[in-house]
C-alpha cells in the first residue's frame, strides 16, 4: 500500500507520478503555475496530460514526494486518487456552456458528482464521464457510471469498461433533474460498496448480481435508494 500512504504511484525506477485531481477536468491558472512551479524545482522530467483529463507528474523522488505535495496543496489541489480502489476522475465535454450541440451543462454537474464523491472508497476503481449531448465527447458509455445529457434530462448508464476488457455501459434510468441524478449516482455506487468483492471492478458486479437486481433497488424502489443514498452520504 506505498501508493496510498504516500499519494502517488510508484513507477519502475522507483520514483512516483502525482497526479493533482482538476474537478471534472477543469483547471486554471493558479493552479498550472504551480504545477509548472514543482515541475521546474524538483526537476521532475515529465509532465503529462492524461486521458482522465488531469496532468501527470512523472518521476518524482521519493524524499520530495511531501514537499511536492505541500505546494501543491497550498494552491488548493488535492489528490487525484490516481492509485485508489475509490472514484478516479469524472471526465466532462464543455457542454452547454461552450458547445453549439450541448443540451445540458455537463461540466458543472461532472464538477458535482466528483466534488460529492470524492474520497469515497470502493470495491475497485470507478471511473466515471458525463457527455453533454448524445455525440459523447466524454466517452461516458464505457466508463463505470456514465452521464448522457439528453433534452429532456439525464440518461444514466452503468457498467462499462475500457481497460483489460471492453464492454460498453448498460442503460440504468433517465431521469429529468440533476438533484435525482446525483442521488441515484451515489445510490448506485453505494450498493456497489455493499455488495462488491475486493478487486471486483462495477461491470463484473454487474454481471454476477445482474442488472435488473440492481434497477430494481436504484430505480424502483425509492425507499431502497433514498436509504442507499443517505448511507453513502454518512460515510
Amino acid at each position: 500500500f506505498i501508493n496510498e500512504r504516500v499519494h502517488a504511484n510508484i513507477q519502475k525506477d522507483g520514483t512516483y507520478s502525482v497526479v493533482p485531481r482538476m474537478w471534472g477536468g477543469l483547471t486554471n491558472p493558479r493552479e498550472l503555475r504551480a504545477i509548472a512551479d514543482v515541475a521546474e524545482k524538483y526537476s521532475i522530467p515529465t509532465v503529462k496530460v492524461t486521458g482522465g483529463q488531469r496532468i501527470d507528474l512523472l518521476g518524482v523522488r521519493k524524499e520530495d514526494l511531501t514537499a511536492v505535495w505541500a505546494e501543491l496543496n497550498d494552491a488548493g489541489m488535492v489528490s487525484g486518487h490516481a492509485y485508489a480502489k475509490g472514484l478516479r476522475t469524472v471526465k466532462t465535454c464543455v457542454g452547454t456552456e461552450w458547445c453549439r450541440f450541448g443540451t445540458q451543462d455537463s461540466t458543472g454537474l461532472g464538477v458535482k458528482i466528483e466534488r460529492f464523491m470524492w474520497g469515497s472508497w470502493t470495491p475497485a476503481k470507478v471511473k466515471m464521464g458525463v457527455s453533454g449531448c448524445p455525440r459523447n465527447c466524454a466517452e461516458s458509455t464505457c466508463k463505470d457510471v456514465g452521464v448522457i445529457c439528453v433534452d429532456s434530462g439525464y440518461e444514466i448508464h452503468f457498467a462499462g469498461a475500457a481497460g483489460l476488457h471492453i464492454k460498453g455501459t448498460q442503460l440504468l434510468c433517465k431521469v429529468p433533474e440533476e438533484d435525482e441524478c446525483i442521488e441515484v449516482i451515489a445510490a448506485l455506487t453505494q450498493l456497489y460498496r455493499e455488495q462488491g468483492h475486493y478487486l471486483e471492478r462495477m461491470y463484473k458486479w454487474a454481471d454476477r448480481v445482474g442488472a435488473e437486481s440492481i434497477r430494481a433497488t436504484v430505480v424502483d424502489d425509492l425507499t431502497r435508494r433514498q436509504a442507499l443514498y443517505e448511507r453513502f452520504v454518512i460515510s
